[in-house]
């Protein structure tokens, strides 16, 4: 995946995760999470199946991102309904771009399943787009809406965390 912005290519990003069958065509990829300013914004991406990894998503947002880019060729049914918990665990937007259709192969169908969307912060949905058609929809986020990361009077999504008992997670 490359992030475009207005002096040109920022930052090209490479699938951590491969998924099913991709494994044994693919190498995964060995370039760093990372954090783009864009203007306002600070962007992280993943691509298609590190959705189901949620360290994805919290290292993106440990690293300051505001909104989580997610290019996909998504097959299974669960990431859409998903991005909304993770959105909610980690304080981001995230816009997921999914493909829709099939890919007729010899060994299979692939059925892509569609629905793009834009998920806020408080995993509230801004949108989705459908699963057979093309449909471009344009939808404002304030990036400072993924800053405030005060969950209820007394809870911090950062602050809260307690990483001293989460060594397990990086074995």
């Amino acid at each position: 995946a490359v992030l475009l912005g207005p002096e040109g290519i920022l930052h090209v990003y490479r699938k951590l995760h491969l998924f099913n069958e991709e494994k044994h065509w693919f190498d995964p990829g060995d370039v760093p999470l990372a954090v783009t300013s864009v203007r306002d914004a600070r962007i992280g991406m993943m691509i298609c199946f590190d959705w189901i990894f949620p360290e994805t998503m919290r290292t993106l947002t440990v690293l300051g991102a505001d909104v989580i880019c997610h290019p996909s060729n998504l097959v299974l049914a669960y990431c859409q309904q998903t991005m909304l918990s993770r959105c909610l665990e980690n304080g981001v937007f995230a816009i997921t771009a999914n493909r829709f259709g099939a890919d007729r192969r010899p060994h299979g169908v692939l059925n892509f399943t569609g629905k793009s969307q834009i998920v806020a912060p408080r995993g509230e949905l801004l949108h989705r787009g459908p699963s057979r058609r093309t449909e471009l929809f344009i939808t404002e986020i304030n990036p400072e809406l993924a800053r405030d990361k005060q969950f209820t009077p007394n809870n911090h999504l950062m602050q809260d965390r307690r990483p001293e008992f989460y060594h397990p997670l990086c074995q």
